[in-house]
């Protein structure tokens, strides 16, 4: 059996959950979220877990039965935590800020600055004179996708460091040409 799949997920207070038969929606403080479970796995609650298990044991089915107590995990967890991605701004000059709720714009270096508009349920603050976004929402992966498209605008430069950058993220900066002489 799944090693993941087959552990309960604990439900904090204040979090509802209803499954139907394709469908689990899951409703706490910081919102509602719902997700069409797979074929070949089933999930109910019992006591204070969900147990999530699969009707055989074909390939296909043990890959989703993982998959899905991870969904449903993140799905409770974002409910009622939510989800933060902190990202860095590095270099002179590289700013952002916010343009009213859905949009921030980007002085990267370009001629023009950029303007990004964010996704329905992400909200994004900007701190440090703007070098600094902290990126929440309560879908993980809705979190994680507009991180990844932000740091595309201008990825961290191998050679000076430049760039946007994830805050946990480690730079190991090259030698330059002078650097490869000696």
């Amino acid at each position: 059996m799944s090693r993941i799949g087959r552990k309960p997920i604990k439900v904090p207070s204040g979090v509802k959950i209803s499954l139907g038969k394709k469908l689990v929606q899951i409703e706490g403080a910081k919102g509602r979220l719902s997700w069409d479970i797979p074929e070949g796995v089933t999930a109910k609650v019992e006591d204070e877990n969900i147990l999530v298990e699969r009707i055989n044991d074909q390939k296909s089915v043990k890959a989703l039965h993982g998959l899905t107590r991870a969904v449903i995990s993140n799905m409770v967890t974002g409910v009622s935590d939510g989800f933060t991605r902190t990202l860095d701004i590095v270099g002179v000059g590289y700013k952002a800020e916010a343009l009213g709720k859905n949009l921030i714009k980007f002085s990267l270096g370009y001629s023009n600055p950029v303007e990004f508009s964010l996704p329905d349920g992400v909200s994004v603050a900007v701190e440090e004179r703007g070098t600094k976004l902290i990126i929440q929402g309560i879908d993980k992966q809705v979190v994680g996708q507009t991180a990844a498209r932000i740091r595309e605008l201008r990825p961290p430069d191998s050679y000076k460091g430049k760039g946007i950058r994830y805050s946990t993220e480690k730079m190991k900066l090259k030698p330059g040409k002078a650097g490869a002489k000696g």
